[in-house]
């Protein structure tokens, strides 16, 4: 299909470590308009044509959409921004383009709403109470019973999201959580939710909705860290994921999806599997951040960047169910303390070492705080399989253990942004 015929819109492209490949394989999909906030560099392969704009400027994104429309018609709008699902909704509404719906990508957005909504449908949840200072924060707390988890109203990547057992780490997590909030859009900036701690392994589920119907596609298994912060340290994902099948798991998605009215799009579940059954963390309107859906096309032959394309054109993915059956994991480097980066070196893809890709994720002088000063502050990653989740595991442990960074401490003063 030529531009003539259509574009696809994708608002925003994020970083390109993490979201090139999606990108690609939307761009092979169909042709693509990128509205970006800087002037395409490495999207100018994978795109037709351009426009450069403050995302921030809701009214902007739409003047631009309309200018974009009456020049070539517009059949979908794509984002796998966080902070710009909201905006990505609001363009397909305005053009009257399949979409989730405004005040479905509210309902994922918003994690305050989201519990009230998913809570009045009966869907499971976690007790939860938002809250708007430390002092409430810790009323909540003790109602609900320690240990708690607090965490930003609408953040995203665990950022600002910790872990607190009594009075006075529910004091430092609200602190965090609410200097968290202010990084992000101002419609969800101050206060934070307290919720009861969940018990269990963690997993996010991607999936597709189409004119209502919720699909899973694939199914990660997290492991977090940096206690008593939530780091994402890896993911496994496999086609032979026995939990795709599970059909409490895929009753409870569904009934969450139904709940908030998710109409059209792709969805990235986060789920605890509890004593009570499976959980939701949260519904995240978009695809999976981790490089989550590239661990899925290695694993599954599912091609989750044209699966977002077909989805946002009203279509249903192509989801193979045919996949040779293998693990395949991402696991991020993290410094042992705040530094500047001299440098960073990762293991090369070889046939007999199981490396599928490796790269570093900082340049040479960047400076790399931890928790809570920043979140996400990785320095390499690794996507390795294996024949299973334990085989996987100890392949990207031979491979993190080729991964050399080479720093020099930050000075505290220069840490703390002295």
């Amino acid at each position: 299909m030529s531009s003539a015929e259509g574009v696809v819109l994708v608002i925003g492209c994020g970083m390109r470590p993490y979201r090139e490949y999606l990108l690609a394989s939307a761009g092979h999909r169909h042709p693509l308009w990128l509205f970006n906030g800087t002037e395409p560099a490495w999207q100018e392969r994978y795109i037709t044509g351009a426009t450069v704009l403050d995302l921030q400027d809701r009214d902007a994104v739409l003047a631009a959409a309309r200018a974009v429309n009456a020049k070539t018609p517009v059949l979908g709008v794509v984002s796998w921004d966080e902070a710009l699902i909201v905006t990505a909704a609001h363009v397909a509404d305005e053009l009257g383009l399949p979409g989730a719906g405004i005040s479905a990508i509210e309902g994922c957005r918003d994690k305050w709403l989201n519990r009230r909504t998913l809570t009045a449908a009966g869907v499971t949840q976690p007790d939860f109470g938002f809250v708007h200072d430390e002092e409430q924060a810790v009323r909540v707390a003790d109602r609900i019973g320690y240990p708690v988890v607090v965490k930003p109203r609408g953040g995203g990547a665990s950022i600002g999201v910790s872990f607190a057992d009594d009075a006075e780490a529910v004091r430092k997590a609200f602190r965090t959580a609410e200097d968290a909030s202010f990084g992000g859009s101002p419609a969800y900036q101050g206060g934070a939710l307290v919720e009861e701690y969940l018990t269990g392994p963690e997993i996010s589920v991607d999936g597709a909705v189409v004119d209502g119907e919720y699909t899973p596609m694939f199914v990660a298994h997290k492991t977090v860290g940096m206690h008593p912060y939530f780091e994402e340290l890896g993911h496994l994902v496999s086609s032979a994921d026995e939990l795709l099948a599970d059909p409490v798991l895929r009753s409870t998605l569904a009934r969450a999806h139904s709940a908030i009215d998710f109409r059209y799009g792709i969805t990235h579940t986060e789920l605890k599997l509890t004593e009570r059954g499976p959980v939701i963390v949260e519904i995240n309107g978009r695809l999976g951040g981790d490089l989550i859906p590239l661990l899925a096309r290695f694993a599954t032959g599912i091609d989750p960047g044209a699966a977002a394309v077909d989805v946002a054109l009203g279509m249903r993915p192509h989801i193979p169910y045919e996949a040779e059956p293998r693990w395949v994991g991402v696991r991020f480097g993290y410094p042992k303390q705040d530094c500047v980066v001299e440098s960073v070196s990762v293991p090369g893809s070889m046939r007999d070492n199981g490396v599928l890709a490796a790269d570093a994720l900082v340049e040479p002088g960047a400076r790399m705080r931890l928790p809570p000063a920043e979140f996400i502050s990785r320095h390499a990653y690794v996507i390795c399989a294996g024949s299973d989740p334990d085989d996987c595991e100890v392949v990207l442990d031979k491979a993190m253990a080729q991964v050399r960074l080479t720093a020099h401490p930050l000075l505290p003063s220069v840490a703390a942004g002295g």
